[in-house]
């Protein structure tokens, strides 16, 4: 059965969703993290009531939930939960000012209110594909929010198209929209009994027919130094500064062990915030690898160059803490592949090749799996998230719609 995804109702969607600035704030600690996001949480509740979806509700901490009632009179199909972040990243302003680039025939896309910005095929290689769609960009001076407006807005397209074609069998399908992905706490406040699903899927994969099913290993370690305070005056044989220690330690940490020398499966140590003065310090590391096995030895590593010090400077302490963040989602999928595999079946029946790739991150569906509800992630097309030259096309989010309503339909033909 072909699936007409309704393209213009697509574009009005994510160009007003695009518009409301969700940053996320990962020194706040409230959930929602700002006040902000709430604009857009009552606006998808408004949304999906419009649209026909029962049990809409918002709960205390900003997430949204719906249900679309079953059309498949099979019983037993699994409940399916389709989930988007609605909060964006702290690197730019989260004001867009999006542009549609109608029709892209391969030419300079100069972002106006920052022209030295150009996105080339040169410069954008991924822009070759893309001859012939609706190019969609901010303006030059914010990020666009396709990550992950773009998924929320295909998760509503696919909702509409759903409750407009009742014809379509599938079973109960779950809708969330979460805030604070961005500051790794989306799935913090929601429990499994509130998402109500079998098996659930993040839409927040960027290139056309991703599915992700593996992701890092993440470990957060804060390093306080405290040293001896003195006036600097008569500080000879008293003073111990925190920050040159701390600066020691950075200084030892090993080049290929970091972010700007990793890639691929290559895990790394990464030094993100440090404030003090030089009485006491605090730094904050956040830990990568795809296997448990190399995320202790990155903390190996770590514990072993505060050793060093702590044996240099006995007058100094050194108070390490770490904190698990999450867990490869490949762990738990491997045992029963069969969410995965819907994933990329679905993909096929769009007429797209489906491709997999590990994250060098993690999305919500790390420590959803890892709670015990399998959820792999779906692409919905963005790139270069993040920075000030972030782009999506109409047509591949609308493809992120055309999937998930295969996804839906998958579960209950094979139930």
């Amino acid at each position: 059965m072909p699936i007409a995804i309704e393209v213009e109702d697509l574009l009005r969607r994510f160009l007003d969703y695009v518009q409301i600035d969700t940053r996320s704030d990962p020194h706040s600690q409230t959930t929602p993290s700002t006040p902000k996001q709430w604009v857009l949480v009552r606006k998808l509740e408004t949304e999906l009531k419009e649209l026909g979806l029962t049990d809409v509700r918002v709960t205390e901490y900003g997430y949204v939930l719906a249900t679309l009632p079953a059309t498949s009179p099979k019983p037993r199909i699994p409940r399916i939960a389709l989930l988007a972040h609605l909060d964006t990243a702290q690197s730019c302003s989260g004001l867009a000012v999006p542009i549609v680039h109608r029709n892209y025939q391969g030419q300079p896309l100069v972002l106006p209110r920052d022209p030295n910005i150009v996105l080339t095929v040169e410069n954008e290689p991924a822009l070759k594909d893309k001859i012939g769609q609706d190019v969609i960009t901010a303006s030059g001076d914010s990020l666009l929010g396709a990550d992950d407006k773009a998924g929320v807005a295909a998760i509503m397209a696919a909702v509409r198209y759903l409750t407009q074609h009742p014809e379509v069998p599938h079973g109960v399908v779950r809708i969330c929209f979460n805030p604070d992905e961005e500051v790794g706490r989306g799935s913090e406040k929601i429990t499994l009994d509130e998402l109500a699903a079998d098996v659930a899927y993040t839409f927040d994969a960027d290139g056309l027919g991703m599915v992700n099913y593996e992701t890092f290993s993440a470990d957060k370690a804060v390093l306080t130094i405290t040293g001896v305070a003195a006036h600097p005056g008569w500080a000879k044989g008293v003073m111990v500064n925190a920050l040159k220690l701390a600066g020691q330690l950075l200084a030892a940490l090993p080049k290929e062990a970091s972010p700007e020398h990793t890639a691929g499966r290559e895990g790394f140590v990464h030094p993100d915030d440090m404030h003090g003065d030089a009485a006491s310090v605090k730094i904050e590391f956040i830990l990568r690898d795809f296997e448990l096995d190399g995320l202790a030895a990155k903390r190996t590593l770590l514990e072993g160059l505060i050793e060093r010090l702590k044996a240099e400077e006995p007058r100094a302490r050194f108070d390490l803490e770490v904190k698990a963040q999450y867990r490869n989602m490949r762990y738990w999928l491997e045992k029963d592949f069969r969410p995965v595999e819907y994933a990329l079946e679905a993909v096929r029946r769009c007429g797209v090749e489906p491709f997999s790739e590990a994250i060098r991150g993690g999305t919500d569906g790390s420590r959803l799996t890892e709670r015990g509800l399998p959820t792999p992630n779906i692409f919905c097309g963005f790139h270069d998230v993040h920075s000030l030259r972030e782009w999506v096309t109409l047509q591949d989010m609308a493809k992120a719609a055309e999937a998930a309503v295969h996804l839906v339909r998958l579960w209950a033909e094979k139930a």
